[in-house]
């Protein structure tokens, strides 16, 4: 990614405070850049140690590590046959978090490889980003990394890895999936968002030097990636729904704490997939239909952890859990005997979709003040689009209500801040764009 090292070094520092800050039990924080392609150099960009005695963090890199500078390349931290096995090298090829919260059973610790010692508890999270929003100007796919094997890594991701995030922790107070894995994840996102915005801008910097340099070779050209570029950039709406659907998670949580007795679709999917999981060993190798049930397994479980809008989630279950269950329960015996209740089950699931925008519940949750959960209730399941641009604003309003308690509050509103302007900004860079466009095409006079 196209980011100077300043502007890079400044946004993970502002990352590690936040997640320092955050999390009581975090200790330290570093932050790996990764990349070119296919070398993937792993280097270190900067850590923060957080002063047990006055709680201020000292940065920089003081410790000497094969991260620093010039790094490590993917040929020497990749896993191999008899070598050391490196958290990096899972996070990297696998796009997963690694998670030490038993350092003496960790067997991707170097330290402990090689010398025996242990290491302390943390865990590493990498920064993804859409290779549709990284690649979209380039002709052909990047020349992807290959493992051990000489297989190309990514190859068949939507993703790819621009950073590794590594927090460490206070002796046992980490978990795998614990709420400070989950918002360490969360940030990731929201740095992978801002890495990319900033190599756009950047990106968008050096073609504008280009063209100065170049003189507009063909005015089809300038058009060309002038209208590319505006398309590209209308990922605001996406990064927008995205914080919302952040908003609306929080409020169905909030609904599920207020109401324990409230059936949700978290607890229906989880029934439906109590039915079908143990029973899928018992297909008696019909393999088409094992793969259709492990599929459905994990759409179930997606949807069971997405927040999605309700329309989409009835369509989801509509196009993707109801076939499917429909043909398991039509060609196989195996779940004959739940036939009933799994119909049964489908149809409540369907029910309780949209509890989140029941406003007679939300009346009864007193706890909170009205106009906080009237107004968190409607903007929850607002799907932005950009002539929605004073939602965002609602939204910045929401986020100062002094009873509205939610995780990284003040994060959410510093990124819906950015991409307000940038939304804010995008219909007369359009009609800018397009003026210049026209005028080129017809020989006139540019403003």
């Amino acid at each position: 990614m196209l980011i100077s090292n300043d502007v890079l070094e400044r946004r993970c520092k502002d990352l590690i405070e936040t997640i320092l800050l955050s999390l009581e039990n975090s200790t330290k924080g570093t932050i790996y850049r990764i990349g070119p392609m296919p070398a993937l150099q792993a280097i270190r960009v900067t850590s923060g140690i957080r002063d047990a005695a006055t709680g201020l963090i000292d940065w920089g890199l003081p410790e000497a590590s094969d991260y620093n500078f010039p790094g490590k390349t993917w040929e020497q931290y990749r896993d191999r046959p008899a070598n050391v096995l490196e958290a990096m090298a899972w996070c990297v090829e696998r796009q997963k978090s690694w998670t030490a919260d038993n350092p003496y059973e960790d067997n991707r610790s170097v330290r402990k490889q090689l010398s025996g010692e242990i290491e302390d508890f943390h865990h590493m999270e990498p920064v993804l980003v859409l290779k549709s929003d990284l690649y979209w100007n380039q002709p052909s796919e990047p020349d992807y990394p290959l493992d051990c094997s000489g297989k190309p890594i990514w190859k068949d991701s939507k993703y790819v890895v621009a950073a590794v995030i590594k927090i460490h922790f206070k002796p046992y107070q980490i978990k795998r999936g614990d709420r400070s894995t989950k918002m360490i994840k969360l940030l990731s996102r929201t740095l992978g968002t801002e890495l990319l915005s900033h190599h756009i801008r950047e990106t968008l910097a050096e073609a504008q030097e280009n063209l100065t340099r170049q003189r507009l070779q063909t005015c089809n050209v300038l058009a060309h990636e002038l209208r590319n570029t505006l398309m590209k950039l209308g990922f605001t709406s996406s990064a927008i729904n995205a914080e919302i659907s952040y908003l609306r998670e929080q409020w169905e949580a909030e609904l599920e704490k207020a109401f324990p007795e409230l059936e949700t679709k978290k607890s229906v999917l989880s029934s439906l997939s109590k039915i079908l999981e143990p029973r899928i060993s018992l297909l008696n190798g019909s393999l088409g239909l094992a793969d259709v049930s492990r599929q459905l397994l994990n759409i179930q479980h997606e949807m069971a952890i997405m927040p999605l809008m309700p329309e989409i989630a009835a369509k989801w279950v509509l196009h993707k859990i109801r076939p499917k269950w429909q043909r398991l329960l039509l060609e196989s015996r195996v779940w004959q005997a739940d036939d009933d209740c799994v119909r049964e089950l489908l149809d409540r699931l369907e029910r309780v979709i949209p509890i989140g925008t029941d406003t007679a519940l939300a009346d009864r949750m007193t706890h909170l003040p009205r106009d906080l959960r009237e107004s968190w209730q409607r903007l929850a399941y607002v799907d932005f689009t950009a002539d929605k641009v004073t939602v965002v604003d609602e939204i910045l309003h929401l986020l100062d209500h002094p009873a509205l308690n939610i995780p990284h509050k003040l994060q959410t509103k510093k990124v819906l801040t950015s991409l307000r302007v940038l939304s804010a900004m995008m219909p007369d860079v359009e009609e800018r764009a397009n003026r210049m466009i026209c005028s080129l095409k017809n020989g006139g006079s540019m403003e």
